[in-house]
């Protein structure tokens, strides 16, 4: 049974300070445990809020790394870019930022320069920040031919290439992707989603575990950690 708490919020802006302090605090233990700390954080919309939030903490970036959880094949200075939206927010702050893509046309091959690059890092994270499609994908974790090589990779490769099918309309391009085993080594696992569809869909998805049809239900079944969920309409 995956073990889940969920922390309810009347607006995104109460979300965002809620969270953002909340990742201040890991940075904080992180540091004062192990001088370091290394953070895993999505893409899309919902996190640039909170991002904002959270670099005007002050806070030891310096001893911060941040990698993108999950990244999309185009250049870095492309809109579509996840790793762009991370550096905007964190490297005025003094935090070390390391794209996890290069100039691989071959997806594949691009999930192998990720991983490598991934294996350079001082392992396990101590934050993976997920967030969730209306499709159930977490990271770049979506249905499709490449779906188990994510969720079923060796526990020592950090990620992979894949293409989801159908492509997303929104960024109909390949990707790259924490692994399932990588996602789950982290010290915490947080979740951030809005509207009412998509907690309904995460609920459902927690609720059937391994026999979830929806990527993030199988990600988390194997979950041994209590997983953080944060919702606001």
């Amino acid at each position: 049974m995956i073990e889940a708490e969920w922390w309810e919020y009347d607006s995104a802006d109460e979300m965002a300070d809620a969270v953002a302090g909340d990742i201040g605090f890991i940075i904080e233990s992180a540091i004062e445990a192990r001088n370091e700390a290394l953070l895993a954080l999505p893409g899309g919309n919902t996190p640039l809020p909170i991002f904002a939030r959270l670099a005007e903490a002050k806070l030891p970036w310096k001893r911060v790394t941040i990698v993108p959880g999950d990244e999309r094949l185009v250049p870095m200075d492309n809109e579509l870019s996840n790793v762009r939206s991370i550096a905007r927010a964190f490297l005025p702050a003094g935090a070390r930022v390391i794209p996890i893509t290069a100039d691989i046309a071959d997806y594949k091959l691009a999930g192998n320069s990720a991983d490598a690059r991934l294996q350079d890092l001082h392992w396990p994270p101590d934050l993976v920040w997920l967030g969730m499609g209306s499709d159930g994908h977490t990271a770049s974790i979506f249905n499709g031919p490449d779906m188990d090589d994510a969720l079923n990779a060796p526990k020592a490769r950090r990620a992979v290439g894949v293409m989801p099918e159908p492509l997303p309309a929104e960024a109909p391009v390949p990707r790259v992707t924490l692994t399932r085993s990588a996602i789950l080594s982290a010290r915490t696992i947080l979740i951030t989603i809005k509207g009412d569809e998509k907690r309904a869909l995460l609920e459902q998805a927690i609720e059937a575990g391994h026999s979830s049809k929806l990527p993030i239900g199988r990600v988390l079944a194997e979950a041994e950690q209590p997983i953080d969920i944060h919702w606001c309409p």
